[in-house]
């Protein structure tokens, strides 16, 4: 029955990939700890906060682009020898998408998809109120105003609020942010939005892999956004790409991006010259396109990343049973639609006070397992923190959520013990602070 509850539904799908050079998954210990009971346990002695690292392939492949010094998105003679234009091509061959531009961060991508999809200045851009400070912030970029929406106990937006913020405001234009891999009812947000004549986004920052009805994410709206931050799927530091299926969408990614003149014709992935030639004097460049050297590091990471959702996954189902198995904790069971990538585990707390999650907190972190609560004052997810908009209206439900959810990251480089050793000490700090101790 735990088993159950915790896992999705990332198990009724098989993947494949190139080998990964991570510590064997195939036997998890079995069984709970004695760290529920209060029994002393051992800290954690690796970094929480490790990143994937970057493949051989990538990092040599890296080295020969800073020899050559042709760095710049389009120093090459053709498309086909286009770092940049292969990494996308890579990109979108996997997700499944038409056109792909890579850009320097995903907060930009959501800034230019806006752009692309026609927002203008003033506009309303309805989104989730729980999400990471860059979406908001993009909305901001792309001068319009967030409207927010709430989150359920599951993390993903709550359609009815949607269907209500939608009629109060007026809005045209949805930016929904899969925070963490947690993907909303897809089918029901396509339908309020199509019903109102709101144009939809997806930020998928978090969501690479998972997949809403066996399809990949980014295929509801008119654009969808990726990251490759240190901590997502993909590794070069910052990154981010912006996928369509839309002719004029893509033409108008490529020239904020950075193409000018004829410079579209080293996209692998680009529209007929002639979606350019109608629009290209009256599109600013914001030069926000990948750099070579980028586009080295991810792209061999591409033909790892079932491989290694696998491992995830496996490790992601162990640790949310041991979980689940504290009276006072939840791990919320995602939509049966969505296959899961579980590279973080995230968790409701519940019967405790703010104080008590102060001690747990304070006692995970001495123990060497820093996890971080989503409502936290300090925490850039908290949307109280988010000063440079108007307030979020008609969000206290939200806030009473995010106040007890804790986040957890599941690095792929740990040894199988190293997450019992984690779990131990995330049971045995609060077991701590609920006795007060």
């Amino acid at each position: 029955a735990a088993m159950a509850r915790c896992g999705g539904t990332a198990g009724r799908r098989g993947r494949s990939g190139r080998a990964v050079q991570v510590a064997a998954v195939a036997q998890m210990p079995a069984g709970g700890s004695t760290a529920a009971q209060g029994a002393p346990v051992k800290a954690l002695t690796k970094n929480i906060k490790t990143p994937d690292p970057i493949p051989l392939e990538g990092r040599l492949r890296a080295l020969e682009i800073m020899e050559t010094g042709r760095l710049y998105r389009y120093n090459a003679d053709s498309a086909e020898e286009c770092e940049v234009s292969l990494c996308e091509k890579a990109f979108a061959d996997y997700t499944g998408h038409k056109y792909c531009v890579g850009l320097n961060s995903c907060g930009v991508a959501i800034f230019l998809a806006l752009k692309c999809v026609g927002a203008k200045p003033g506009d309303k851009v309805l989104s989730n109120v729980f999400t990471f400070t860059a979406v908001p912030s993009a909305i901001v970029h792309a001068e319009c105003e967030p409207v927010y929406v709430n989150c359920t106990p599951g993390y993903i937006l709550d359609v009815e609020d949607l269907a209500k913020k939608a009629d109060e405001s007026g809005a045209k234009f949805l930016v929904v942010s899969h925070m963490r891999g947690k993907v909303s009812d897809m089918d029901a947000i396509v339908k309020i939005c199509e019903e109102r004549g709101i144009t939809l986004v997806e930020d998928c920052a978090h969501s690479l892999g998972v997949r809403f009805n066996g399809t990949h994410t980014g295929h509801h709206g008119k654009a969808a956004c990726f990251s490759s931050q240190s901590y997502k799927m993909l590794n070069s530091g910052e990154g981010g790409f912006l996928v369509s299926n839309d002719d004029d969408v893509a033409a108008r990614a490529i020239l904020y991006a950075g193409s000018y003149e004829k410079l579209y014709t080293k996209h692998l992935l680009a529209p007929p010259a002639e979606a350019f030639e109608a629009i290209k004097t009256s599109i600013p460049n914001f030069s926000t396109r990948m750099h070579a050297v980028t586009a080295a590091m991810i792209k061999p990471q591409m033909a790892t990343l079932d491989e290694r959702i696998d491992i995830y996954n496996r490790r992601y189902h162990y640790v949310s049973k041991r979980l689940n198995a504290h009276p006072n904790v939840s791990v919320p069971v995602q939509l049966e639609q969505v296959d899961i990538v579980g590279d973080s585990v995230q968790f409701n707390l519940s019967n405790v006070s703010q104080a008590q999650i102060q001690v747990f907190v304070a006692q995970c972190k001495e123990l060497g397992v820093p996890v971080e609560v989503f409502g936290a004052a300090d925490n850039a997810r908290n949307f109280m923190n988010w000063h440079f908009a108007d307030v979020a209206k008609d969000c206290d439900e939200s806030l009473s959520i995010i106040q007890y959810a804790i986040d957890m990251r599941l690095p792929l480089m740990f040894e199988e013990e190293d997450f019992d050793t984690m779990v131990d000490v995330v049971l045995y700090s609060l077991d701590k602070a609920l006795q007060g101790a």
